[in-house]
C-alpha cells in the first residue's frame, strides 16, 4: 500500500489529507448524533409525569438535564409557559430549527471531501498522462517501459480519489439516515407535545 501510495505522486498527498478531515469529521458526527439519540417515548412519558406531579419548574430543569434535541425543544416550549401557548409554539419551532441545523452541522464539509477528491484523483491523472507524453518525447520512444510511470501514477491518483469519496459517501449515508430519524421524532414528539400543553391550559383554566 505504502509502495502505490509513493507510486500515486504528489497528489496522493491532499488526498490522503482529505481522506484524514473526512474521517475525522465522520467521527466527531457519530459522537455527536449518538448523544443526541435518545428514547423520546420514554422521556415525554417523563415530561408529562413531571408537568402533573411536579410542576413546570421541575419539569424544565428535568429537560435541562436531558441530552438531545426532543429535550430542547421541550425546555424552550416550557420556558415560555407562562406566557401563553401562541409563545410556546414560537419558542418550539425556533428550538426545532436550532436542533435541525445543529444536527446538519458539518455535512456540507462531508459533502466537500466526496466531491474533491475524485477531482484531485482525475487531476492526478492528467498529471501522470502528461508525465507519460514527456516520456515518450524525451526517448523518442513508445514502448510500454517508458509510459508505464505516467500511467501507473494516472490509475492510482484516480482510484485513492474513488476509494476516498466512497468511503465518506457511505458514512454520509448513514448519518443522514440518522438525522432523518432524529428529525421525525422531534416533528412527532413537538405535536404531541404541544396537544399535551392545550390540555395543561385547559386544566389551569378551569381550576
Amino acid at each position: 500500500m505504502v509502495e502505490y501510495f509513493v507510486n500515486g505522486g504528489p497528489f496522493m498527498w491532499p488526498i490522503l489529507i482529505l481522506l484524514i478531515a473526512g474521517l475525522a469529521i465522520s467521527g466527531e458526527r457519530f459522537y455527536s448524533l449518538m448523544m443526541s439519540s435518545t428514547n423520546t417515548k420514554e422521556l415525554f412519558d417523563n415530561v408529562i409525569q413531571s408537568l402533573d406531579n411536579d410542576g413546570i419548574d421541575n419539569t424544565i430543569e428535568l429537560c435541562n438535564n436531558t441530552p438531545g434535541p426532543v429535550a430542547a425543544i421541550f425546555h424552550a416550549g416550557l420556558s415560555r409557559f407562562h406566557r401563553g401557548l401562541r409563545e410556546v409554539e414560537k419558542a418550539v419551532q425556533d428550538a426545532g430549527g436550532l436542533e435541525m441545523s445543529f444536527l446538519e452541522k458539518n455535512m456540507i464539509w462531508m459533502n466537500a471531501v466526496i466531491t474533491i477528491a475524485p477531482m484531485l484523483g482525475f487531476t492526478g491523472t492528467v498529471a501522470g498522462m502528461v508525465k507519460a507524453f514527456d516520456a515518450i518525447a524525451a526517448a523518442n520512444d513508445i514502448s510500454p517501459a517508458v509510459v508505464a510511470g505516467g500511467i501507473s501514477q494516472a490509475l492510482l491518483t484516480t482510484a485513492f480519489g474513488l476509494i476516498v469519496a466512497m468511503i465518506i459517501q457511505i458514512f454520509q449515508n448513514f448519518f443522514v439516515s440518522m438525522i432523518d430519524k432524529l428529525i421525525l421524532d422531534m416533528e412527532e414528539n413537538s405535536v404531541k407535545f404541544m396537544d399535551q400543553l392545550h390540555l395543561e391550559y385547559e386544566k389551569l383554566a378551569q381550576s
